[in-house]
């Protein structure tokens, strides 16, 4: 697979990823206002966002892929692979934060770093694990 073809994925899966957070802030915003809660809603809406992209990524970025897995089992490799991309999201974000008094002072920084630490995972675990695109 040719650079540039890894290019244009790349770029399909993060724009994805924009949606993606876009339905899941419109989706836990809606959970709140329905009485779930911070945490209740967050569950809610990583569940339907990580659904979200996961339809498109396998409609859009990953439409040659492989399609030997059943629907429900590739979505469910999706999410457990996305559920670590956010655990290193948030170890990047915590050790920046922890580590440097100016990542402290500008944490949205850090959350930036943290988000495309975690991007970059869950593209190549996406494409690897769940879309096995070589």
């Amino acid at each position: 697979m040719s650079q540039n073809h890894n290019i244009v994925l790349f770029t399909k899966f993060a724009a994805v990823g924009v949606a993606g957070y876009f339905v899941d802030a419109s989706v836990l915003h809606l959970a709140m206002l329905g009485g779930m809660g911070f945490y209740g809603g967050r569950v809610v809406s990583f569940l339907v966002a990580a659904t979200f992209t996961w339809m498109v990524n396998r409609l859009l970025t990953f439409r040659h892929a492989a399609r030997s897995d059943k629907k429900s089992a590739q979505w469910l490799k999706f999410v457990v692979a996305n559920s670590l991309g956010g655990l290193v999201n948030l170890g990047v974000y915590s050790a920046l934060v922890a580590a440097t008094s100016w990542f402290a002072t500008y944490p949205s920084l850090a959350v930036g770093v943290g988000s495309l630490s975690g991007l970059g995972f869950n593209f190549a675990a996406s494409k690897r694990l769940v879309f096995r695109v070589p």
